[in-house]
C-alpha cells in the first residue's frame, strides 16, 4: 500500500489508485477466473507506528496528528473512497454512464464544424486581405513544424468536395466562419471584395441544394491585421467595425442563413490571444488586465450585432443570432472537501459565466466582481482590472441572445493550487448547470469533438466511443432532465490546422491527405458511427430490434480502400480529450 510522507497528508490519490488496482484485479479473479475470494482487508484502519519507518510514514486510511495530545483521527480521500467501494460491493456500472435508448424530439439539429482559417486556403486569392492569423501563423517558432493556413485543405477551391463529405455524414446543418478580410479586406466597410462573397454566396447555395441548413459564425478569431495594427480587440472602435462587418453579412447573405453565431468562443480570444499568448494576436505581456479588456469589448460588440439584426434584419429574415461560449465542466478534486467545491463552482464562473451572465443577466457576477476587486486592490491598485458596464452598457447588453450556442470537449478537477485533465464525460452535468443558472435557454451544442496525433488510421473507434458517450449525456439531460438542448455539432469535419499545434492534431471525420496535390477527403471510421446517430435521431434499442435505420452505411468507398490513402497507415496514435488552446489553462488563482 502506497505511503504519503510529503504535501496534504489527507490527500492520497496514490493509495486510492492503488487500492482501486487491486481491488479491481481482486474482482476479476473472482467473477473471470473463478478464484475463492472470501474478502479483502485494507492497511491501514490508520497511522501509526511502522516499525523501522517510526512515524514518518503512514499507510492509513485515517491521518493520525500525532503533534496533538488528543490524537484526533482524520479521513484521507481513501477513507471515502474505500467506504463508497464497501457500500456498492465492488464497482456498478455508474447511473451517469448507463445507456440510455430514445430518441431526441424530432427536428434536431444534427451538424459537424470548421472554422475558416482552419480549412479555406486561399491566404491571398482574389483580393483577400492579411488577418492576425497570416502574421501568426508566418512567425517562427508559433505554429508546430511552422505550418500556417495558406493551403489549408484548400476549400476555398473545393466547395463541391466538402458538400459530398457533409451529405456522406448526412448532417442537416452545418456551421462554418466567414473569413472577415476576405469580404473586406481592411476590416472596414470602405471596400467589399465581391470575389470573396461569391464563396460565400456559392456555399450557402450549394449547402440548401443539398438540404443542408447553413450555420453561420462571424468570428472565428481571424481578426483583420489592419485593425489589429490600431488596437485589435483593446480598442473601443473595434464595436462599431464588428458591427459594419455584420451588417454586410446580414445583408448579404440572412435571406438564406438562420442561424447565427457572432463570436466563437470569447474566452479564447481573450485570455489565450490576449493572456497566454499562445494564439493570434499572440499577447502575453498584460496577462492581468488585458484579456478583461478585449472581453469588455467583445461583449460589447456582440450585443450590438445582436440588437442590429434584432432591429434592422429580424423581421424580414426570421433567424436567430447567438454566441458561442465554450467552458470545461469542473468536478472538485475531493469532494468532500469544501475548499476544492468552491475552486469548481469559480472554474465555471470564470469560463461560462464571464461572457454568459452579462448576456443573460447584464453584468458579471458578482463572485467575479468581488474576486478580481479584491486581488486587484491587494495588488496595490486603485481600482479593479474588470472594467465595469455603464447603467446603459447593462441594459443593452442583457438579452442579446437566441439561444446558448455551446462548446463542450472535457472536464477538470478543481482545488485552489491547480488543476489537470479528468477524461469524464459530464456533458448532462454541464447541460444542466447551464439549465438552472440561465433559465433553461434553447442549447445548442456548436462544437465537441476529440482529437489524435501520432500516424493516420481512419479507425478513430477512440472517437465514435467518445461521441457516443457524450450524445447519450445530451440525451438524458433532454429526456430526463427537460434540458432544452436543440442541437448538436461535432468538432471538426475534416482534419485540418488545428492553431498552434498545426496539422499534428486532428479532430476530423475525414482525414485529409495534404501531401496529394488534389487534397483529398477521406472518410474514418467516425463517419459511418456519427451518420448512423443522425440517421436514427439517437439510440433505438437494440431489444426492440432491428431498426432500419442503423442498416443504412454513407455514401463512398469502404474503409479500406479509404486507408490506402493515408501516407502513415498504423494502429498507434495519441489520442486528445481537449481542445488545443485549452491546455493552456492555469490554475484558477491564475484566472483573476
Amino acid at each position: 500500500m502506497p505511503t504519503e510522507t510529503v504535501g496534504d497528508p489527507l490527500a492520497d490519490t496514490s493509495r486510492i489508485e492503488y487500492m482501486g488496482g487491486y481491488i479491481n484485479e481482486a474482482l476479476k479473479a473472482y467473477e473471470v477466473d473463478g478464484v475463492r475470494l472470501k474478502g479483502y482487508t485494507a492497511a491501514s484502519l490508520m497511522d501509526s507506528f511502522e516499525w523501522l519507518n517510526g512515524y514518518t510514514v503512514g499507510f492509513g486510511l485515517y491521518h493520525m496528528d500525532f503533534t496533538d495530545p488528543n490524537k484526533p483521527r482524520t479521513p484521507k480521500f481513501s477513507a471515502h473512497f474505500y467506504f463508497q467501494v464497501m457500500k456498492d460491493n465492488g464497482f456498478p456500472t455508474n447511473d451517469d454512464e448507463r445507456m440510455l435508448y430514445g430518441e431526441f424530439p424530432q427536428g434536431f439539429l444534427w451538424s459537424t464544424a470548421t472554422a475558416s482559417y482552419q480549412i479555406e486556403g486561399g491566404w491571398r486569392a482574389d483580393g483577400k486581405g492579411l488577418s492576425i492569423w497570416d502574421k501568426f501563423a508566418h512567425t517562427p517558432l508559433r505554429i508546430f513544424e511552422n505550418d500556417n493556413g495558406d493551403i489549408a485543405c484548400d476549400s476555398y477551391n473545393k466547395i463541391d468536395e466538402d458538400i459530398a463529405i457533409l451529405k456522406q455524414l448526412r448532417v442537416n446543418h452545418y456551421r462554418f466562419s466567414i473569413s472577415w478580410t476576405r469580404i473586406l479586406p481592411d476590416g472596414t466597410k470602405n471596400y467589399i471584395n465581391e470575389a470573396g462573397f461569391s464563396y460565400y454566396d456559392r456555399l450557402v447555395n450549394a449547402l440548401l441544394a443539398a438540404n443542408i441548413q447553413p450555420h453561420v459564425t462571424l468570428y472565428h478569431w481571424d481578426l483583420p491585421l489592419a485593425l489589429q495594427n490600431v488596437g485589435g480587440w483593446e480598442n473601443d472602435t473595434i464595436v462599431e467595425r464588428f458591427s459594419d462587418y455584420a451588417d454586410i453579412v446580414f445583408s448579404r447573405l440572412g435571406d438564406r442563413v438562420k442561424l447565427w453565431v457572432t463570436i466563437n468562443e470569447p474566452y479564447n480570444v481573450a485570455m489565450v490571444g490576449h493572456g497566454y499568448g499562445v494564439a493570434a494576436p499572440g499577447i502575453s505581456f498584460r496577462p492581468g488586465t488585458l484579456p478583461y479588456i478585449v472581453g469588455h469589448n467583445l461583449i460589447k460588440a456582440h450585443a450590438e450585432a445582436w440588437h442590429l439584426y434584432n432591429d434592422k434584419y429580424r423581421a424580414k429574415q426570421n433567424g436567430k443570432v447567438s454566441i458561442t461560449i465554450n467552458s470545461d465542466w469542473s468536478e472538485p478534486r475531493n469532494p468532500y472537501k469544501q475548499e476544492d467545491i468552491d475552486a469548481a463552482r469559480r472554474v465555471i464562473q470564470f469560463y461560462i459565466g464571464w461572457f454568459a451572465h452579462p448576456i443573460f443577466n447584464g453584468d458579471y457576477s458578482e463572485m467575479m466582481k468581488t474576486i478580481i476587486r479584491e486581488r486587484s486592490l491587494a495588488a496595490g491598485l486603485t481600482q479593479s482590472r474588470l472594467p465595469e458596464f455603464t447603467p446603459e452598457e447593462i441594459k443593452r447588453i442583457k438579452g442579446t441572445y437566441d439561444y446558448f450556442g455551446f462548446n463542450h470537449y472535457t472536464t477538470v478537477l478543481a482545488f485552489p493550487v491547480e488543476y489537470g485533465n479528468l477524461q469524464h464525460y459530464d456533458g448532462d452535468r454541464i447541460l444542466n448547470f447551464i439549465k438552472e443558472e440561465y433559465g433553461n435557454p434553447m442549447i445548442i451544442i456548436t462544437e465537441n469533438g476529440i482529437s489524435e496525433r501520432g500516424p493516420v488510421d481512419l479507425k478513430d473507434s477512440h472517437r465514435s466511443y467518445y461521441y457516443e458517450k457524450y450524445i447519450n449525456q445530451m440525451l438524458k439531460a433532454n429526456l430526463l432532465d427537460g434540458v432544452d438542448v436543440r442541437g448538436y455539432t461535432t468538432w471538426s469535419l475534416m482534419d485540418n490546422l488545428e492553431w498552434a499545434t498545426g496539422f499534428a492534431e486532428r479532430f476530423g471525420h475525414f482525414y485529409v491527405n495534404r501531401s496529394d496535390p488534389k487534397v483529398p477527403r477521406v472518410a474514418k471510421e467516425s463517419v459511418s458511427f456519427y451518420s448512423t446517430i443522425i440517421n436514427c435521431n439517437g439510440f433505438p434499442d437494440p431489444a426492440s430490434g432491428p431498426h432500419d435505420c442503423m442498416k443504412q452505411e454513407p455514401e463512398g468507398r469502404n474503409l479500406q480502400q479509404n486507408q490506402a490513402q493515408c501516407e502513415r497507415p498504423s494502429a498507434t496514435t495519441d489520442w486528445g480529450f481537449e481542445r488545443t488552446e485549452q491546455r493552456h489553462k492555469k490554475n484558477t488563482e491564475a484566472l483573476i
